[in-house]
């Protein structure tokens, strides 16, 4: 157990607002307090009601509950999927509801009169009545959450139905509504239904037994009125129930529900309850301090009134949800690995957690003796084990961890994989080291029985890397070699790979590639400061003796400059903690396979590339199903298609251009030109913003201009493409608004919504600290080293000039390019757009497909184009040629082209 922190507070006391809990004590200790004496007990019945205090962090009055978000997800996942199956399987939603109709032709009138009455009333009533109940047991925050996802999904429910009929397909509104006399539609969601339900799932009626029945029947009444009576369909009951129970959930979510979570008197009770007799409860080290132990529960160190302390660890629901998502993630991403359920109820954590201790115990191995097991109520158990009283590796100083430690640890996996026994969390956080130097593993919970060995041998690459985080991989090595020999060491190397390893270990792994680019970084610039600093005393030496001389000895100290910052590059290089592990197990086995094992079954980047790509497909196959390509080709005018592929084929010159403007060094322009032509094979197996950065840098690199270097050229060219990006949009949407009143400046109002939205964004992130964080994070990783290359750029006007003419050229040529397919399939009867207009659209369609994840931004370049195009006044049917054809031109047909560039300069060694 870790050492007790100081508590800000003392939560002994239940919260009053938190239903179910118990009568608060007539005493409460003060905030900061140190844990009191309890009073003997003098018997089982004073047990229960003596106080006895508890020691905590005072737990807040509201919790946002993963479970909520859980479920909110799902809502709007079922909500997609409904309108998915109304607009694709027409057929058989018809089907359904003639067979509906059929079935109840036959009902009596007299029945379905009766159940549309009582339906009416008891939907009023019923919430009414739990109202009264909730108000009387002294509950109102449960009906003010109830009232407000009431409102919620009351506008959600009248913006679905103007959604439906005004802009949704013909077969969604089909579906959702039934034909009324005078060419009426009936509402495609139910405006008192659906706030109804959203009240009763917020206030938490679907948890009580009775209640529950009580809304079933009345929702089934009601739905079968209304079929009956032919006022809705069955997808619009449907649809009706999932938009109140969605959004009473993301209410729940958003604003926090009671925390009911069992506090220190609720422990003491449960202590009690299995025959201990506690006086004091202290809570230790928080559970979420660490980002893989977000899901064990809350732990404290109990003093009894004879015998030792204990540990006792307590588990609720919410904790069991939390870093579901993320083993939900794990699960489908990852292969070959079996992994706990990811969500457990509470009956099946404890007695995994119960199986596990015992076994690890069985198999020989140093664990916590776990003596007693309970439940704290329907939401909450507790595991009861033996105190140990040590710190934990993390909790320990380098220079504490000696050999022996090592070795310890290490004989504690060996003895539960001896019995085949996986920890899968052997963290830090899990080493525990008590008063006498012994080795305990802890946070069995997440372990497995029977596990195989792949999971054996992530076990061993896990304990390798924390333990050489802390001692050095030297050290980290020879205790495991010590211990499990050099076969069963050399056997994880394949699994000696992040994706192997816990949330929190890659967190410290990434964390120090930062700091040794930074140092890199650092080591390099004082080298390149130094080197010109030396170079411009002998400069002027030389320029008093000799012209000549100078020149000569300006490009010696130039080649001088090169070698030094390579040398410090070199000498400040380090390898990373994975690559040491590797080179120290090597020494020993020098054939031990090193090659990693894919166990990764699907990448970020590829799932996101498929679901991106069907919703662009989807867009697509819509857009293009509509228009009539048969007489667009025929009355297309081919010579503007032939004006689009040439300035298709300018816009590489021009993107050399932009890239070596802001590259000191001189590199070769026609090598650099086929680079940029290689970049369009790229960009179709990586995402715009991703590929042409990394082909650059490459290129750079190959080309003789220094790792850093290359990096810092290309992050200033982009930073400055950034920026002339943003200028232009502002500039371009400023004359498209003046464009219709020339004899106004004043800008259209979707320009100046923009610009506010734009400003509000700003406002935002700066006032936030974690989101200013985050962007200022990014921003410096992304630009580290950009300023330093700026300020060389600028002493050089005429690569300046260049690299910003190259932009400006680029932009020309691709609004050129896309005009020209605008023109191509006008004819006279369409009007022709401004240049204005058309860079405005191209220039928010750029940059939507740089965010993009997909490859070459596919599917939103695309459907932006095709929108902005029709916004500002093009046809639908002139729209969606033009920007295939745009699209065949910069995306699909350099592609043949990029190949070939790209396996030749791959092939001369200059990629």
């Amino acid at each position: 157990m870790q050492p007790p922190k100081a508590a800000d507070a003392s939560d002994a006391e239940p919260r009053p607002d938190a239903p179910g809990a118990p009568e608060p004590a007539k005493e409460t200790p003060e905030p900061g307090t140190e844990p009191l004496a309890g009073s003997t007990l003098a018997s089982a019945d004073a047990a229960l009601t003596d106080r006895v205090s508890g020691d905590e962090p005072l737990l807040p009055a509201r919790v946002h509950r993963p479970s909520d978000l859980l479920r909110l997800l799902v809502g709007v996942l079922a909500i997609a999927l409904l309108f998915s199956i109304a607009a694709f399987a027409q057929g058989t939603t018809t089907g359904l509801e003639d067979d509906i109709s059929k079935g109840t032709d036959q009902a009596p009138d007299l029945l379905i009169k009766l159940a549309g009455l009582v339906s009416s009333i008891a939907v009023l009533l019923v919430p009414v009545a739990f109202a009264i109940e909730r108000l009387v047991k002294r509950d109102g925050l449960r009906i003010a959450d109830g009232v407000l996802a009431a409102v919620l999904a009351h506008g959600v429910t009248l913006a679905t139905d103007l959604w439906v009929a005004r802009s949704a397909p013909g077969t969604i509104r089909e579906a959702l509504t039934q034909p009324q006399p005078g060419d009426a539609l009936t509402d495609p969601v139910h405006g008192y239904l659906a706030p109804v339900i959203a009240y009763m799932t917020a206030v938490g009626m679907a948890r009580r037994p009775r209640w529950r029945v009580v809304l079933w029947v009345v929702l089934l009444l009601d739905a079968f009125a209304m079929l009956v009576g032919g006022y809705t369909t069955p997808f619009s009951i449907v649809l009706t129930v999932l938009i109140g129970w969605t959004v009473a959930y993301g209410t729940l979510y958003a604003v926090g529900s009671p925390n009911v979570r069992p506090t220190g008197q609720h422990l003491m009770a449960g202590l009690r309850h299995v025959g201990f007799r506690p006086v004091a409860a202290m809570r230790t080290e928080d559970a979420h301090d660490n980002i893989d132990q977000s899901d064990r529960g809350r732990r404290y160190l109990v003093t009894l009134e004879d015998g030792p302390p204990l540990d006792v660890t307590v588990v609720d629901r919410e904790q069991q949800a939390q870093g579901f998502f993320y083993r939900v993630w794990r699960r489908l991403t990852l292969r070959s690995i079996t992994q706990r359920r990811s969500i457990q109820s509470l009956r099946q954590a404890l007695e995994q957690e119960a199986l596990l201790a015992y076994a690890a115990i069985a198999a020989g191995a140093n664990a916590p003796k776990l003596i007693a097991t309970s439940e704290l109520g329907p939401d909450a158990v507790m595991l009861v084990y033996e105190h140990i009283g040590g710190r934990s590796l993390d909790a320990m100083e380098d220079e504490e961890i000696t050999d022996e430690l090592v070795r310890g640890a290490w004989r504690q996996v060996r003895a539960l994989q001896s019995r085949r026994i996986a920890h899968r969390r052997l963290t830090g956080d899990a080493i525990l080291v008590d008063r006498s130097g012994t080795v305990f593993v802890t946070d069995l919970r997440g372990g497995e029985i029977a596990a195989g060995d792949l999971i054996l041998r992530m076990d061993v690459a896990q304990l390798l890397t924390t333990t050489g985080l802390r001692v050095g991989a030297e050290r980290a090595v020879a205790g495991a070699l010590a211990v499990l020999g050099p076969d069963a060491v050399a056997d994880c190397l394949p699994l000696l790979q992040p994706i192997a390893l816990s949330r929190s270990t890659r967190a410290t792994l990434r964390r120090l590639a930062r700091e040794r680019s930074q140092r890199e970084r650092e080591a390099v610039l004082e080298a390149s400061q130094a080197a010109k600093q030396a170079k411009a005393e002998e400069h002027e030496a030389a320029a008093a003796n000799d012209r000549k001389a100078a020149r000569k000895s300006l490009r010696t100290e130039k080649q001088a400059e090169k070698r030094a910052m390579d040398d410090a590059l070199e000498e400040a290089r380090e390898e990373d903690m994975l690559a040491q592990i590797r080179r120290e197990v090597l020494l020993i086995r020098p054939q031990a396979p090193v090659e990693p094992v894919r166990l990764e079954r699907i990448k970020p980047r590829t799932l996101f590339s498929f679901i991106a790509g069907s919703i662009a497909a989807y867009f697509l196959i819509s857009q293009v199903t509509e228009a009539d390509f048969g007489t667009v080709v025929e009355q297309a005018e081919w010579g503007w298609v032939a004006a689009a592929l040439g300035f298709s084929a300018l816009s590489y010159v021009a993107a050399a251009m932009s890239l070596l403007g802001f590259v000191p060094e001189r590199v070769p322009f026609g090598k650099t030109v086929l680079a940029q032509v290689a970049g369009s094979f790229v960009k179709i197996v990586a995402p715009a913003a991703v590929g042409g950065v990394a082909l650059n840098t490459r290129f750079l690199q190959r080309a003789g201009v220094r790792p850093g270097l290359a990096v810092a050229s290309v992050g200033a060219s982009q930073l400055f493409g950034l920026g002339c990006h943003i200028l232009l949009l502002a500039l371009f949407g400023y004359l498209t608004g003046t464009e219709k009143t020339p004899d106004s400046l004043t800008p259209s109002r979707t320009v100046i919504a923009g610009l506010l939205t734009v400003a509000v964004l700003v406002l935002v992130v700066t006032a936030i600290p974690f989101l200013r964080k985050f962007v200022v994070t990014r921003v410096r990783s992304l630009f580290a080293g950009v300023v330093p290359r700026m300020l060389d750029v600028v002493q050089r006007p005429q690569k300046l000039i260049t690299g910003i003419g190259g932009m400006l050229l680029l932009t020309g040529l691709f609004v050129l390019c896309l005009d020209a397919s605008i023109r191509a399939f006008s004819g006279p009867d369409v009007p022709q757009l401004s240049y204005a207009s058309i860079a405005v659209v191209f220039l928010a369609g750029n940059a939507l497909g740089s965010a993009a994840p997909t490859p070459g931004g596919m599917g939103a370049v695309e459907g932006a184009l095709t929108l902005g195009l029709i916004a500002v006044g093009l046809p639908k049917e002139v729209a969606a040629p033009a920007v295939l054809l745009y699209r065949v031109m910069t995306l699909w047909l350099p592609v043949l082209p990029g190949w070939i560039c790209f396996n030749q300069l791959t092939r001369k060694g200059e990629l």
